[in-house]
């Protein structure tokens, strides 16, 4: 099969706001880009996101920004990107609105700002609660108006990474059109190809989101970074998990068990409803498991916003009413609407320096290749993310990484790739189409999203992961059986879905084997048989690496500990 050749000087894998914002910055620089992605560039998850984006506007500096996001991390986010991400969030959002986005705003003009969970001020800007869509769509018309080039229904299945030179030298993708392969040479490449949830029964994930560039990175014997810590946001709608935004509880909101009775007070008698992410989604899920939860199968609790009213409710959540209507018959405005915890968000990933290099291993980083948002670990949200923080992660560093691609690229050279480079690639799509086993691959993907919901979800221990580890190595032996029936060459989407099933397979273990070492309990990991933080034995990042065999071994690496030094976290 031939395999066109295509030379560039960056190449951006993921078109949400990290993978545009870095498009955007190199290709004002004069830098030929393209920016690949499997779906249209505003499909992407980024435009998913509802409530806001922070930034310390309105206070004499951003020292309690940096702390609220240092305590929120429990203590594992890196001080010095945690520093660089709040003190450039206002100048972030003067960008942002610069270049178009429509913020919401007060009576004197300014822009509108709304508390968020686990912060002392409220500093969430916001565009009604379709924030990440409105700082989508005006980050990539500026790119594509700078001249960027968008190959939309590409689907990068491999990564050109020369081990001996620990340089990356472009990807190999397909055409999804017609299954034709393409090498994109260049002297960088960027992922910003988002985060991991769908691995979970109940997520708020688009379906896109399946990991596959953590997966990609760790085949290549690269290591991921604090897997273990993925974020469960309390309010999903029942049954779905599709999310229902902080900005409800941001606005008000109330969480009410069966016996209605606000049971925020027990775990968070300070901020209540606003306490950080992990704290309110176990408790609700406490209240469910202790026999407090509500609807047909009690396995649910109530967001009550009546009382803020219909024209404050048709002001600021528009859209959240319309999702609750649509997948639940239930209406905020006349009745409260049923949530659980839902996977949400990707703590850990690529490991990646201040300035979004990505990292070989603690000390060493990979010539010519660069991650953000939230496929990336620059560990700005340690082991729990502070709800509106991603908007910002994902918008600042990607414009940062695109502005050290820029200061980089005289310095780094184009390797001519060679057809051989896609080798791996192709010989794994032809046996995904070929391959005539017993086993469906849609069987596959639900027992291994329910099996880690359960096993390696809020609540973890030992048994339950040990458990878990097991279910996977036997999932991955039935992948080596699998058959799909469409085995045609345009637009094969069970194709499609079998290799990212692989992917998705590959990067549960790295989450469960994380979880299994790490003995404590820290933000969204949470184990039932080590129920403290334990900062003698674990204040460290987890590298993990993957060999041949799938087997995986883990090391430690330091947190940067700067001006906050840990201590007792509580709301």
């Amino acid at each position: 099969m031939s395999v066109e050749i295509r030379k560039y000087d960056v190449v951006v894998v993921g078109a949400g706001l990290a993978g545009c914002a870095a498009a955007r910055e190199c290709q004002l620089a004069g830098l030929k880009t393209v920016v690949l992605t499997k779906l249209h560039p505003l499909r992407s998850h980024s435009g998913a996101a509802q409530g806001g984006i922070n930034a310390a506007l309105n206070e004499s500096d951003t020292t309690s920004h940096e702390f609220d996001t240092v305590k929120g991390s429990d203590y594992l986010g890196d001080q010095d990107a945690i520093e660089l991400m709040c003190k450039k969030a206002p100048e972030t959002i003067r960008w942002l609105e610069r270049m178009g986005a429509v913020f919401s705003r007060n009576a004197d003009g300014s822009i509108a700002q709304r508390p968020f969970g686990g912060q002392s001020h409220p500093r969430a800007c916001y565009a009604k609660d379709r924030t990440g869509l409105t700082c989508l769509q005006t980050i990539y018309e500026q790119a594509h108006r700078e001249g960027v080039e968008f190959l939309d229904e590409w689907y990068v299945g491999d990564v050109i990474y020369d081990k001996r030179t620990n340089k990356v030298n472009g990807v190999v993708a397909l055409n999804l059109r017609d299954t034709q392969f393409a090498i994109f040479n260049a002297k960088a490449v960027m992922f910003a190809t988002g985060g991991y949830g769908r691995t979970y029964k109940i997520n708020s994930n688009a379906h896109a989101n399946t990991g596959d560039g953590l997966s990609i990175v760790a085949r290549h014997g690269l290591p991921l970074e604090d897997m273990e810590f993925v974020q469960f946001h309390p309010s999903g709608l029942a049954g779905s998990g599709i999310l229902m935004s902080e900005a409800a509880r941001g606005e008000g909101g109330y969480l009410l068990n069966s016996l209605g009775e606000r049971f925020m007070a027990k775990s968070a008698p300070n901020k209540m409803e606003l306490a950080s992410r992990d704290v309110v989604s176990r408790a609700i899920e406490r209240e469910i498991l202790e026999g407090r939860g509500v609807g047909p199968n009690k396995d649910a609790v109530y967001l009550d916003v009546r009382h803020l009213g219909e024209a404050k409710i048709m002001q600021r959540l528009p859209e959240l009413r319309d999702l609750a209507i649509a997948f639940l018959g239930q209406d905020m405005v006349k009745e409260p609407v049923m949530i659980r915890a839902t996977a949400h968000y990707s703590m850990g990933g690529i490991p990646v320096d201040v300035n979004c290099h990505v990292r070989s291993s603690e000390d060493e980083l990979v010539e010519g290749f660069y991650a953000a948002g939230e496929c990336s670990c620059v560990s700005v949200h340690g082991a729990n993310r502070l709800g509106a923080n991603s908007v910002l992660e994902a918008a600042l560093f990607g414009r940062h990484a695109g502005e050290n691609i820029v200061k980089d690229i005289k310095d780094l050279t184009l390797k001519d790739a060679k057809v051989t480079d896609a080798q791996r690639f192709m010989d794994e799509v032809k046996w995904v189409v070929s391959n005539n086993g017993i086993q469906r691959v849609s069987d596959l993907r639900e027992e291994l999203q329910a099996t880690m919901t359960e096993n390696a979800g809020v609540f973890r221990d030992e048994k339950r992961l040990v458990k878990q580890k097991e279910i996977i190595k036997n999932i991955r032996e039935k992948y080596k059986n699998i058959r799909i029936d469409d085995k045609s060459s345009v637009f094969n989407t069970d194709m499609q879905e079998a290799i990212e099933l692989g992917h998705m397979i590959d990067y549960a273990a790295f989450i469960v084997e994380g979880a299994y070492a790490r003995k404590e309990s820290r933000g969204a990991h949470y184990r039932e048989d080590f129920q403290q933080r334990d900062d003698e034995n674990f204040l460290y990042h987890t590298f993990a690496v993957m060999d041949k065999n799938k087997n995986i071994s883990l090391s430690k690496a330091p947190v940067n500990i700067g001006k906050f030094k840990p201590e007792v976290r509580a709301y």
